[in-house]
């Protein structure tokens, strides 16, 4: 199985994956599976560090915190083409429930776009489901 793991999953990955449900260790630790993230998470960590808001304490930099993501975690990136731009200018938003940030809904519509399932604890995602969303809540 192909899974997008929304921010959340990869910082719970990255600081305390033991608070994570075992179901979803076990779905992160199956060989079976590979693991993607949106370069927008890639972005929100970074931004993240930068603002001294997550993860300073363990990596020097920016740049090491990604790489511990895609080499120590084993996570791939994946580039923000067209076809997600599109799928983003159709999407329809979370209204009722205030749903308005823009890098979740990049995320959403990546996962859409590519055809993946999408891990998140969110639980303004569910609302996404009618659109093609594939979620695996945790």
């Amino acid at each position: 199985m192909r899974l997008m793991l929304d921010t959340c999953v990869v910082i719970d990955l990255l600081t305390d994956p033991e608070n994570m449900s075992q179901g979803a260790r076990d779905l992160l630790g199956d060989p079976e599976n590979t693991l993607f993230a949106s370069c927008e998470t890639m972005r929100e960590l970074v931004v993240h560090f930068n603002n001294k808001q997550l993860l300073n304490k363990r990596w020097k930099s920016a740049e090491e915190l990604l790489q511990a993501v895609e080499y120590d975690l084993n996570i791939e990136f994946l580039s923000i083409r067209r076809n997600v731009v599109y799928t983003y200018s159709r999407l329809l938003l979370n209204e009722a429930q205030g749903h308005n940030d823009p890098s979740d809904h990049i995320i959403i519509s990546h996962a859409i776009a590519e055809h993946m399932a999408l891990m998140s604890s969110d639980r303004k995602f569910p609302f996404y489901r009618n659109q093609g969303l594939e979620l695996i809540e945790y």
